[in-house]
């Protein structure tokens, strides 16, 4: 090397190189370019700040744009670390083996090419995937697996492409204890959609909730850039390859089942609700309920101990609002008394719970309370269940079947609403679970270790107010008029003795809107008493 001739010149630059290793990747380490071969490793000043933060912060995060050279920049950093230091046992773990390969490859290359007197601490050991030193330091890459790295205590941990690595949650659990010791971590990626490890780790170290150090690399730090660069670059792209590869935008780039500008329409519509209650508070109120305005609660339902949550929505029919929502683990027969409470509250709202094993529950302890407006898919199906003299039975047949058909019927109708802006949604709750309810395959579900209980809950309770939202014709009016006239009034409901245990007492002394707004008392003493009498509790029938 010209200039460092002398044993004390050498050792001068071994001094410093040792203190500053962006002097030492500028000045000694050379790369393989794919089309110029081998060059010197003149970095960008992005990247030497990189380098900086890598020495500075113990855990670093990157957040990139395609072609930026950030591999190589960790590569330089790996060889810096495991020549100058002993003992640095680093760690790259990337999505397949030839990418793993390519990494030790560029560190093999670097090395090569060294001055002789600069290369400290032979190889004692080097294959494909990894190299050993004799100062005890080494460099190994290895494709992601459940268990990759468990058995290491880490120096240095990389791991390339972390949004695109599948299960990452539980490898990171699982490498996370490794660097206990006083390791350090560079995870960087380009985007892959809302939600997953990668995000989690991303969004916490830009809100500083977790140890990470968050940098973002977009498209244009990158010097020899410029505008037209960009469009030529983007000419055959699609949107989602533009702000996956390019501009670093998360929600843009995924795979989700709502487009970014419905999901967007939802979040502007977000804001906290007017009142907070039932069980831990999970019970969320934006509306009270409106004298005349007819209402359908809808629920998702879930055994109350597991993954999943139960949770109901109550629809504003008239509207075209959602008003309240639950959302929490909770038994099936208390949910089912929860959403008793809570439809009557809203002028006995119609019911609607996904039937499957544990809305059975549901709907059983429903019918049990006495509460007859639930939703049939006919009307053949509900009169026989309200003629039943013992309705045990046929309320099994009641809510919504989800089936292939019947669920992808409702999302299809859940997605041109909120596209066409015709429905108002005001839960953080629902936004979350929005930004991770991907397309897997050709079915949109909830990614791995997130939700989807307030989408099918909401998606089953439009798709039943948008069928049941007009007002019933005369010849249905008709219908439920002859249907009333044959039923025996039960003078014995229990509707009246009723109190929700979350009774709000600021309303002791005056009115409160979560009391029924029309019970079958203020029906009889009305001007149409006569006629009200002979419906008695059946008035629901008839809107």
């Amino acid at each position: 090397m010209s200039g460092v001739s002398t044993r004390q010149q050498q050792i001068n630059e071994i001094v410093r190189c040792g203190k500053e290793p962006v002097y030492f990747i500028n000045k000694y380490l050379k790369i393989e370019h794919p089309t110029k071969g081998l060059l010197p490793f003149d970095t960008y000043p992005f990247q030497d700040d990189c380098i900086k933060d890598f020495n500075d912060h113990r855990f670093n995060i990157i957040l990139k744009s395609r072609q930026l050279g950030i591999s190589t920049i960790t590569a330089a950093y790996s060889i810096w670390l495991a020549l100058f230091y002993k003992q640095k046992n680093i760690l790259i773990i990337a999505t397949k083996m030839a990418v793993a390969q390519n990494f030790v490859k560029k560190v093999k290359v670097a090395i090569a090419n060294l001055p002789p007197w600069l290369v400290l601490s032979k190889m004692s050991a080097n294959n494909k995937q990894q190299v050993v030193f004799e100062n005890g330091s080494s460099i190994k890459a290895i494709p992601t697996s459940e268990d990759a790295g468990r058995s290491e205590a880490l120096s240095l941990l990389i791991i390339d492409e972390a949004a695109f690595i599948r299960n990452f949650d539980e490898i990171w659990t699982g490498l996370y204890p490794t660097l206990s010791t006083g390791g350090r971590a560079i995870i960087l990626s380009t985007p892959n959609g809302v939600g997953g490890q990668y995000y989690d780790l991303w969004m916490g170290a830009e809100q500083k909730t977790n140890e990470f150090n968050p940098i973002k690399l977009s498209w244009d730090v990158h010097p020899e850039r410029d505008q037209k660069w960009f469009e030529n670059e983007t000419k055959n792209m699609s949107d989602k390859q533009i702000a996956q590869e390019l501009l670093c935008d998360f929600a843009a780039s995924g795979e989700t089942f709502l487009q970014n500008d419905s999901i967007e329409y939802i979040r502007s519509l977000t804001r906290f609700p007017l009142e907070m209650t039932g069980p831990d508070n999970d019970v969320w109120v934006w509306r009270y309920p409106r004298e005349g305005h007819k209402y359908v609660l809808s629920a998702d339902v879930s055994r109350g101990d597991g993954g999943d949550y139960s949770v109901f929505h109550i629809f504003n029919v008239d509207t075209k609002s959602v008003d309240v929502e639950f959302k929490g683990k909770i038994a099936p027969d208390r949910f089912a008394q929860l959403i008793y409470e809570w439809a009557r509250k809203y002028n006995k709202a119609l019911v609607c719970p996904e039937n499957n094993t544990y809305g059975y529950v549901v709907l059983t302890r429903l019918n049990d309370l006495n509460y007859q407006n639930i939703y049939f898919e006919n009307d053949r199906l509900k009169y026989e269940y309200l003629y039943a003299m013992d309705k045990s039975e046929l309320v099994a047949k009641g809510g919504f079947s989800t089936q292939a058909n019947s669920r992808n019927k409702i999302l299809t109708n859940f997605e041109e609403a909120v596209r066409n802006k015709r429905i108002e949604i005001n839960s953080t709750r629902f936004y979350d679970e929005l930004k991770t309810f991907v397309w897997l395959g050709n079915k949109p579900s909830a990614m791995k270790g997130s939700n989807d209980d307030c989408i099918m809950s909401f998606a089953i309770g439009l798709w039943i107010s948008d069928k049941y939202g007009a007002n019933m014709s005369s010849g249905e009016s008709t219908i439920a008029n002859e249907m009333v006239k044959a039923m025996k009034v039960n003078t014995n409901t229990t509707d009246a003795s009723v109190i929700s245990p979350w009774y709000n007492n600021k309303f002791a002394n005056g009115f409160n809107p979560f009391l029924p707004v029309m019970t079958s008392d203020s029906i009889i003493d009305s001007p149409n008493a006569n006629k009200n009498k002979a419906i008695g509790d059946f008035s629901w029938v008839i809107k």
